[in-house]
C-alpha cells in the first residue's frame, strides 16, 4: 500500500523538481568544498609569506645573481638590500588600488653598484596626482622579492612597440628590452631606502595581509544553504502527502458507504483509501 502512496512522487513535474532540488544541493556543496580549498591555499600562502618575510635580509647579488626564472617563485616575498641610482625614465603600472583608494604604482629602475638593473616597484600615487619623479643621487635600498604577473586569458594586453611608460601588469621581458645591464626575472616591493622615502614619494607598498579571509564562513553558509534546500524538498512531499491524505479521507468510503463527494481527480478506489489512510 505504501508504494501507491509514493507513486506521485514518480510524476514527471515531480522527478523535474526532485533533479531541480539534489542538482541545488549538489551545487552548493561544490561550491562549499570550493571554499574550503580557497581556505587551505590561503593556509598555505600565509605560511609561505610568514616565513620567507621573516628571514633576515640578504644582499640582491647574494640572492638574485645568475636566477634562473623557474625558481623565482622559491623567493617571493624574501627581502633583500642592494645600492644604487635610479634611472630618471619611470613606468606606470595603472589600474591599482591601495587602502581602498584608486591610483596608479610606479616602477623605477635602479642601476646598482655591481652594474645588473633591478624594477623597483616604489609605490603607490592616489589616482591623478602627479607621479613624483625618480630622485637623484645613491640609495641603499630595502626590499622584498616578487615575482611578474602573468596574462590571465581574456585581459587586455600592453603595447608591445617600442618603451612603455605605462603599463597592465608586470612584464619584465617587455620592460628589460628597454633598461641597461642584466634584469632579473623578479622585481622589488620597495620597503623603505636611505635617504629615507619622503611624503613627496609614492607610498611603499604594504606586505599581504594575512588573514584567512571570508572563505570558512562563505563554506558554512554553502552547506545551511544546501541542508535548507533538502529540509525544504522533505517539506513539500510530507505536505503534499497530507493533502493527498485529507482528500482521500474526505472521499466516499465504499466499504462503509460513506457520504459520496467528487474529488477533482474522481472517485478514489478502495486501495486509495486504505494507502492514505496508512499511518506514517
Amino acid at each position: 500500500m505504501s508504494g501507491s502512496r509514493y507513486a506521485f512522487l514518480l510524476r514527471p513535474k515531480w522527478i523535474a523538481f526532485h533533479v531541480l532540488v539534489f542538482g541545488a544541493v549538489v551545487l552548493m556543496i561544490w561550491l562549499g568544498l570550493w571554499q574550503l580549498d580557497r581556505l587551505d591555499a590561503r593556509r598555505d600562502f600565509n605560511d609561505v609569506v610568514s616565513e620567507r618575510i621573516d628571514q633576515p635580509p640578504v644582499p640582491a647579488t647574494e640572492l638574485l645573481s645568475g636566477l634562473d626564472p623557474a625558481a623565482a617563485d622559491e623567493l617571493e616575498w624574501r627581502q633583500v638590500t642592494t645600492a644604487g641610482t635610479w634611472l630618471p625614465a619611470q613606468v606606470v603600472w595603472f589600474n591599482r588600488s591601495q587602502n581602498g583608494v584608486a591610483g596608479d604604482n610606479v616602477l623605477t629602475a635602479l642601476v646598482t653598484d655591481d652594474g645588473s638593473t633591478i624594477v623597483v616597484n616604489r609605490g603607490f600615487v592616489q589616482l591623478g596626482a602627479e607621479i613624483p619623479a625618480a630622485p637623484d643621487g645613491r640609495f641603499d635600498v630595502l626590499g622584498r622579492v616578487r615575482v611578474p604577473q602573468e596574462r590571465r586569458t581574456g585581459e587586455l594586453t600592453d603595447d608591445a612597440d617600442g618603451p612603455v611608460d605605462e603599463v597592465r601588469r608586470i612584464d619584465l621581458d617587455q620592460l628589460a628590452a628597454q633598461l641597461p645591464g642584466g634584469v632579473p626575472p623578479v622585481y622589488l616591493d620597495l620597503v623603505e631606502s636611505r635617504p629615507q622615502v619622503t611624503p613627496a614619494d609614492p607610498l611603499p607598498v604594504p606586505p599581504p595581509t594575512l588573514d584567512e579571509g571570508p572563505h570558512l564562513s562563505y563554506a558554512i553558509q554553502w552547506f545551511i544553504f544546501a541542508a535548507c534546500v533538502l529540509i525544504g524538498w522533505v517539506l513539500a512531499v510530507r505536505r503534499s502527502l497530507a493533502t493527498r491524505r485529507r482528500a482521500a479521507n474526505s472521499a466516499p468510503d465504499e466499504l462503509t458507504g460513506g457520504p459520496a463527494e467528487q474529488t477533482s481527480s474522481g472517485s478514489p478506489t478502495s486501495d486509495d483509501v486504505a494507502s492514505a489512510t496508512t499511518p506514517t
